[in-house]
This record gives structure tokens, sequence and C-alpha cells, in this order.
């Protein structure tokens, strides 16, 4: 401070405030504490750099504007309701800038897009949002959302709004009410790409071939059940009453929804599958994915 205020005299930086700016002015100057300094220099330092609207942070008048959707509602009457989420391919830590995988499922039929995108920032999402729009087989009848900050701004909501996309939200801190993406994001993205921390490039594009893979399989091949209410074992118990194995494709096409040239394209999709051939793939992707994790860890780069 002494120093600071010896500079601003003798070179006459005070301004008009220099007259009154007496010996006295400058000894209380130089005995405030530095609470006191930023006490005074607040309302100043307010009106200087007002605190700006983050796109990438959720607002108390958006998220209210938004209707919300919870566990005990019914399901849409048909395919087309995307619950979406992101993972977050970190680690062990939360620090610095890592991949994440967007998910987006149907919980009618089960039909499940993941992707891969670079981080959380809204263009990203915005882009995955895109990619999921052209890879759905079925327009998309709405949006379901928690209530994480990389849905939550006004940059995607508005993507969804040119669109003409409903949007919905859950309750904070209740996943029920995104039940069906939480599980995928357990049962497709973890189980598959595991909990390491993925950052470059090369694991973007392994991870997006890996998540192809995983869709291919899982949607196409292995069926899944669905529950449909709730019945009485003979001691009174509840029990839960699900419907007959069938895969998402199966369920997409007794929907009856797929137009005729979505239902030709799945129909030769469906039909060109070796499930043997996309598991081997998965193996040695994964075990790219689990040598670059080491070589991270080592801090070294994997040989080839």
């Amino acid at each position: 401070m002494d120093d600071t205020l010896d500079r601003l005299v003798r070179f006459n930086e005070l301004g008009r405030v220099a007259a009154r700016v007496s010996d006295t002015v400058l000894d209380e100057l130089r005995s405030m504490s530095a609470a006191t300094i930023d006490r005074y220099l607040k309302p100043h330092r307010d009106a200087r750099y007002p605190q700006a609207l983050g796109t990438t942070k959720p607002s108390h008048i958006l998220r209210s504007s938004i209707p919300v959707r919870t566990a005990m509602d019914p399901l849409p009457p048909g395919p087309g309701f995307y619950e979406l989420d992101t993972v977050a391919h970190c680690g062990h830590t939360t620090k610095g800038e890592y991949l994440r995988t967007l998910t987006a499922t149907d919980p009618v039929s089960g039909w499940t897009l993941i992707r891969a995108i670079r981080n959380n920032a809204h263009v990203n999402v915005r882009a995955g949002m895109d990619w999921i729009r052209r890879a759905s087989p079925i327009p998309i009848a709405g949006m379901d959302f928690d209530n994480g900050s990389e849905f939550l701004n006004w940059s995607v909501i508005a993507w969804c709004d040119e669109r003409e996309i409903p949007v919905t939200r859950g309750r904070p801190y209740q996943h029920n009410d995104n039940a069906h993406v939480e599980q995928r994001n357990g049962d497709w993205v973890r189980r598959h790409a595991f909990r390491y921390r993925y950052e470059t490039d090369h694991e973007l594009r392994l991870l997006n071939e890996l998540h192809g893979l995983v869709m291919k399989r899982k949607n196409h091949l292995l069926p899944c059940v669905k529950a449909t209410g709730w019945t009485h074992t003979s001691s009174g118990r509840k029990k839960r009453v699900y419907d007959a194995p069938r895969t998402p494709y199966q369920r997409l096409l007794d929907a009856g929804v797929l137009d005729i040239a979505a239902h030709a394209a799945l129909e030769a999709e469906h039909a060109k599958l070796n499930p043997a051939a996309i598991t081997r793939r998965i193996l040695r992707i994964q075990q790219q994915l689990v040598d670059l994790a080491a070589a991270r860890t080592q801090g070294t780069r994997p040989a080839g």
C-alpha cells in the first residue's frame, strides 16, 4: 500500500481527487485492513465487473419455466420421447478437461443412442443432440433432462425450441425421474467403456466406434424386458410383472411408427449384423482403452 500510494502521488495519477488527498487521508488508507478495503471497493467492483449469466449454468428462471416430469408420471403413449443424460469419463478426478458420453434412451421402445463428445460445453452438447436427431429412426417427440447445466442452458433450450421439441426435466436429486437413461448409463456406457479417464481425440474416436458397436448389439440383438405392472404373490407381497423379452428393434417394428425408408434401413442394417464379429471388435477396442488408461496412469505412451 505505501509504495502504491507514493507512486500514485508522484506520478499525479489521483486526478480530480488529488486535492482531497491529504497526509491524514493517506495515513488512514495505510491503516485500513484488507477486509475494510474490499468492503469499500465492493460497489465499485460490482459496477465495473457485473456478473454475467453463463450459458452453461442453470438459471432459476430457466429451470422454473420447464415442466417437471416425475417417476410417477405415465410413460409416453408411443416411441419418440427420449430421456437424455451425460456420463463423465473423468477417472478419479474432475480437474481439467475430459470426454463425456451423451446418452438418449426411449423408455417405450428401449431404443438408445450414445455419442461421445469433447466436453459439456453447449456447442458440443448441441452437436451431440444434432447427431441424435439424425440417428433416431423416428422423429423426436420430446426430450427429458435432469437439472444438469449441460442441458439447462439457454443455448440447448433454444435448440429444442427451434425444432419444436417439447422439453421436460426431472426433480433435483431424484434419479428415479430419469431411471431409464440412468440404467443405460451403467449398462451401455460404463460397462463397456469402464471408468477410466479419457481426454484425447484418439480416445474420442475409439469411444464413438465402441458406442456404435454397442448400439448395434444392444438395439438389434439383445432382448430386454419392460415392467408392465404389479401383482401379488401367494404370501401377499407385491411383485413386478414384465412383458416377453424383445429387442428394441423388434419393439420399434411392432409399434408401427416407422416410415417406409426408416423401416427398410433398419431391416437392412439388422440383416448384416454378425454378433461374434461385433463382440471381437468391442473386445479389441476395450483393450486399447485399457492400454491408454494404463499409459496415462504411468505417464507413458503405449507402443503403436
